[in-house]
Formats: structure tokens, C-alpha cells, sequence
């Protein structure tokens, strides 16, 4: 019988998913990104980030950039500072200021202690060997610091119902399969756990926040974005999709909005 967390596992770090579809341009990144803009309270992520780089002096690099959010407000702020942008992807990469390289988060092309700073925002959970990752950040950032952020097991749990949902009306059950979780695997829960085995001091920063939609299509381009992964999700996708956007529509209609409550968080790991 196939374990149904080592599948889920290995879609969400299968490097032809990632690179050829998920994060092949920033399209279903930043549809994921852009639903933060509903959320209330609003945290502004960068420039928390360029806040505890503060006395940072130096090199940082943001390993896993994606569509480099973080390294865009980095160039403003801290001009001084000597930023690489590290991604699987060459193709989210085309926006991202340079210099840029595609690179292995378990196998750094750094030097050991060549960094003075390392970021790991949202992506340690799509590597396959997570405590290689870590082992390989400790080893360029010696004497400097790491700073990473994921979501909470607790993250999102309204749009995990809406799926089940939407996906039992498809398939005429009670309660469809579970919607892929990305954060799972590098929870903001199991994160001290994985980040503490190499370095000493684990200082989380839980960023708690409710959204609010009066719309449908913010809630449907955020599941929308998850179509890379499709095959794993046990149900016609498009089918589910349009469930869910009939369900969200008619629960906007009689309440005035869909909400969903958000759990991230900020991992600050000094040397």
C-alpha cells in the first residue's frame, strides 16, 4: 500500500514539478502571495526581514528567492549590502536583480563562512533532504545569521475545508481527499525542531492574521495556484475548482465575505 505522506512528500519536492511548472515563472507564486494583501493585521514580511538584518554588514543570500520579493526591498533599503538571489528554477529568476544563480539549497556553491546572512523564506519545505539544507545554511553562514519563515499546521485551515468540500461534491461523497500541503513538511511547528539541530538559538516571531474577501476570484486564484500538483490531489482538479468557487460565491453572497485565518511565522537563527 503507498504511503500517502511519502507521495505527498515527493510532489511537493519532485524537482521537474518545481521547475517546470510550480515556480517555472512567478505566476502561481505570486497569486499566493497576493492574497496576503486582504489580511488583517497587514505585517509588511521584507521589510521585517530588512529589520532584523539590521546590523547585518556585508553579504546575505536568499536562498530559494523566487521571484525575489525579499531581495527587491533589500536593494532599496540596503544598498550596502552584497545580495545573491539562489533558486532550483532558472525561470522565476528572469525579474529578480542580479546577480542570480540556480542552485541546490542541500549543495550551496558558497564557500563555508562566505555569507554574513542567509534567508530561507517559504521554501525549505520543497527541499527533498531538509537537514542537509540546514547543514549546508549553518555551514556559509558561520559566525552570521539565518533568518527563515513558513506557515503553521494551523495556516489556512478554511481553505483546506473548502477543498474537502468542494472535492467530496465532486465526487459525491461527505468529505473529498485533503488539499496538498506545501508548509507540512516544514511547519512553523516542526521548523525549531529541524533548525535547532544546527544552530543553537531559535527565536520564532508568529505573524497571526485573519483575511477577508468580498470576492470570490482572490480565494480561487490562491487554490488555482496549487495546479502544478494536481495529479496528486485524488480528484478532478478543474471540477473542484468550480465547486469551490460556487461555494465561495454563495457564502459571500449571505455572509458579505469569506475568511480565512492565517498562521506564518519568522525563524531568526543568530550564530
Amino acid at each position: 500500500m503507498t504511503d500517502p505522506s511519502a507521495t505527498h512528500d515527493a510532489a511537493v519536492t519532485d524537482r521537474a514539478i518545481l521547475t517546470e511548472s510550480a515556480y517555472k515563472t512567478e505566476q502561481d507564486l505570486a497569486a499566493r502571495q497576493s492574497l496576503y494583501q486582504w489580511q488583517t493585521p497587514s505585517y509588511d514580511l521584507p521589510g521585517l526581514v530588512a529589520e532584523h538584518l539590521r546590523d547585518v554588514r556585508g553579504t546575505v543570500v536568499d536562498v530559494g528567492c523566487g521571484n525575489g520579493m525579499f531581495i527587491k526591498r533589500l536593494v532599496q533599503e540596503r544598498p550596502d549590502l552584497r545580495l545573491l538571489g539562489l533558486d532550483v528554477s532558472l525561470g522565476i529568476l528572469d525579474g529578480v536583480p542580479r546577480p542570480v544563480a540556480v542552485a541546490d539549497a542541500a549543495r550551496l556553491p558558497l564557500a563555508t563562512g562566505s555569507v554574513d546572512a542567509a534567508l530561507a523564506l517559504h521554501m525549505l519545505y520543497h527541499v527533498e533532504d531538509i537537514p542537509a539544507a540546514v547543514a549546508e545554511l549553518d555551514r556559509v553562514v558561520t559566525g552570521g545569521l539565518l533568518i527563515a519563515s513558513t506557515n503553521s499546521e494551523r495556516d489556512k485551515v478554511e481553505l483546506d475545508r473548502l477543498w474537502e468540500r468542494a472535492a467530496g461534491d465532486v465526487l459525491g461523497v461527505d468529505k473529498g481527499p485533503s488539499r496538498i500541503s506545501l508548509s507540512a513538511r516544514f511547519s512553523l511547528e516542526k521548523a525549531p525542531g529541524l533548525l535547532g539541530a544546527a544552530f543553537p538559538k531559535v527565536e520564532i516571531v508568529e505573524l497571526p492574521g485573519t483575511i477577508s474577501v468580498a470576492t470570490t476570484e482572490p480565494v480561487i486564484a490562491h487554490m488555482n495556484s496549487y495546479r502544478a500538483w494536481a495529479d496528486q490531489h485524488e480528484v478532478p482538479f478543474e471540477a473542484t475548482i468550480d465547486r469551490a468557487r460556487e461555494i465561495v460565491t454563495e457564502h459571500i453572497s449571505r455572509q458579505g465575505s469569506f475568511e480565512i485565518t492565517c498562521l506564518g511565522g519568522i525563524l531568526i537563527c543568530p550564530r
